[in-house]
Order: structure tokens, then sequence, then C-alpha cells
């Protein structure tokens, strides 16, 4: 398939530039692969599609205050700062994205303010460097003073700056572990109360860790998908959560990936005999149509970007046509966007 074929119209107005009222109060377009049937309802739903001893695998990954804005020695020139990850903790260096990269070459100092500077050392791409920061003190400190400083990383799409409200919803309830730049955003709609239900009726909650970069959220440029080349990004799946989810897939139970994250981080350690594998490592798996996926055969996610990775994995999981179809649909009705949108759930 070429990459223009996963391209749309998406109406601006459809983007969702503030989360909703209530997490679970955001719609769910439920998508059935076996009959082509298409359902409208409430993510606060989700548990009447799952049934005692099935599985949701949940990407407990945190989202880290990636952006900073400092000030160019000498020119006084305003930049930000994306912090993508930290390279070398006892050196102290990141890779880090600029903004604007035309005034930020190497040698040059920034001031964040507060004691916390910044030195370019290196280029990686167009907009990449390698920055190498100082502030004095343990390198504890140096994390604290860059989480005080550090804004929400909020995608360029919503059009908006970083508010209250941000540091709490872009986060998923059950986000426990630290490393990402990115919210794993099919997770945002559950609710503690959704979980608990959940929980109640003998579904299990399955934790994975993929720390997302940006590398997922951007389109595809090369016309022949097969040339494309995914960022790598850090995963963690334990023995525990492999043995439930192996014994699920034993017993015939409904294994349900909460979005892209999850799916690529379970897709990217499975046995030569269709299980699951502990991981610890890097993944740089790049899904999409025709594949053939292992573990998972539900999946939850958000309407995604033209052209996008996520969306070929969705189109992949669900079949092209019946993805595009729904996205179709979704349009006239009104569903919204992106990262603080609604959801669908693919069974």
């Amino acid at each position: 398939m070429r990459t223009s074929d996963f391209d749309f119209e998406s109406p601006t107005d459809l983007i969702a530039k503030f989360p909703s009222k209530e997490r679970d109060e955001s719609r769910l377009m439920v998508i059935h692969r076996n009959n082509k049937n298409i359902e409208h309802k409430r993510f606060k739903d989700l548990h009447k599609y799952f049934e005692e001893g099935d599985i949701l695998i949940l990407n407990n990954t945190k989202v880290f205050p990636a952006r900073i804005f400092g000030n160019k020695e000498k020119t006084d020139a305003k930049i930000e700062v994306f912090l993508l990850r930290e390279l070398d903790s006892e050196d102290r260096t990141w890779d880090v994205l600029v903004d604007p990269a035309r005034k930020v070459r190497v040698g040059n100092k920034l001031n964040f303010g507060y004691g916390l500077t910044g030195e370019v050392i290196d280029n990686t791409t167009s907009r990449g460097r390698i920055l190498q920061l100082n502030f004095e003190g343990p390198h504890k400190n140096l994390i604290k003073k860059i989480k005080e400083l550090g804004k929400t990383p909020l995608p360029k799409y919503i059009d908006r700056n970083p508010e209250n409200i941000d540091k709490e919803r872009y986060q998923t309830v059950y986000a426990k572990i630290e490393g990402s730049v990115a919210a794993p955003t099919a997770g945002l709609h559950f609710s503690k109360h959704l979980l608990k239900k959940l929980e109640i009726k003998g579904i299990h909650l399955i934790e994975i860790t993929l720390h997302l970069g940006l590398g997922g959220f951007l389109p595809v440029e090369v016309e022949d998908i097969s040339k494309h080349k995914m960022d790598s990004e850090k995963c963690f799946i334990s023995e525990n959560s492999c043995k439930f989810i192996n014994e699920a897939i034993k017993n015939k139970k409904k294994i349900c990936a909460v979005g892209t994250s999850s799916m690529r981080a379970i897709e990217s350690s499975v046995s030569s005999t269709k299980n699951l594998n502990p991981f610890i490592g890097w993944t740089n798996k790049f899904i999409f149509p025709p594949y053939n996926f292992s573990i998972a055969n539900s999946m939850i996610t958000n309407f995604h970007m033209p052209k996008s990775t996520l969306l070929m994995m969705t189109a992949a999981f669900s079949g092209f046509s019946l993805i595009m179809k729904a996205y179709k649909i979704g349009i006239q009705k009104k569903y919204k966007f992106y990262s603080y949108g609604d959801a669908m759930l693919i069974i």
C-alpha cells in the first residue's frame, strides 16, 4: 500500500483542543470486524464488551514535562527546547528539538533561568541538537529543576498553551513510570471508576511500559510505506504480565491492546509459538497492512492524523476498507480527533 492511501481531509474543527469534561464521557465508536457493524456509544460503556477472564493491556508510561523555554546568550532570542530523552546522566547530555532551529548552532549557550543553563554540543537533524545541561548539585537536582520549569508537552496541533488541567488530563490515571514525551492517548479515557468496574467484573488489567517519543505522531513522508523508518522507543514487559496474557491466549479470552503503543510493545516480543515473551529494550517496529497480529484480538485507539503510522497500524488491525469507512462516518457524526479526541474499540 501507498502512504497516499491513508490520506483524508480532516476538518480542523474536529481537532479536540481540550479534554472531555469527564474522562469516560468521551464518545466511543465500536467497530465489529466480523460483520462490519459500527455502533456509537460512550467510553463508560466499555465494560459491556468484556467478560470475566478477559484482559486489557495498559501502557503505564508517564509523560515528562518536556518543553522548556530559554534565551540565547548574547542575543537574548527566545528558544523553545523539547527534551526528547536523556543520553547520559553523568555528562547531563540530552537529545532535544529546538525552535527556531535556524538560531541555534553548535557552541551556542542557553539560559533557562533559576540556575539552569545549557550548551549545544552537536547537531542531529534539522531541528535536532545534543544539549549539555548544567545545574549546580547532584543529578537529581537537575531533574527536579527541569520538572519545575518544564511545561506539559501538548502536541502542536492542539494549538494553545498548556493549562493547569493538562498536568492531570494529559496523563492516564494509571501512569506510573516516567519517560514519555507524548501521552498514550487511548488510555486517557479511563477513569478510576471505570477501571474499578472492569476489575469487579473479573477483567484483568495488565500493565506494560513503552515510553513514547514523537516519531509515531509524525506523518509518513515517503510514498512507499515499507521505506519508512520508525524511531526507537524503550519498552518493558514483565514476566508476570506475560504469564497472565499467555494464559488468556490459551483460554481463548478477549485480549485488548489499549492504544497503539501497547500493541506495538506486545508485537515486538512474540515467541515462535505466538506467545508473549518478557522484554526489556528498544523497539522500532512498524506495523502496517498487511500484518498478522499474534497477541491481541481487540484494540482501543483514538482517531489519528492522516498518513500517520498510528492510522496505518489501526488499518492493519481492522482492515483498510473498514477503518476508512469508520473515519468517514466519524467525520460525518462529528467525532473529535487526535490526543484529546474520542475513541474507538475494534473487536
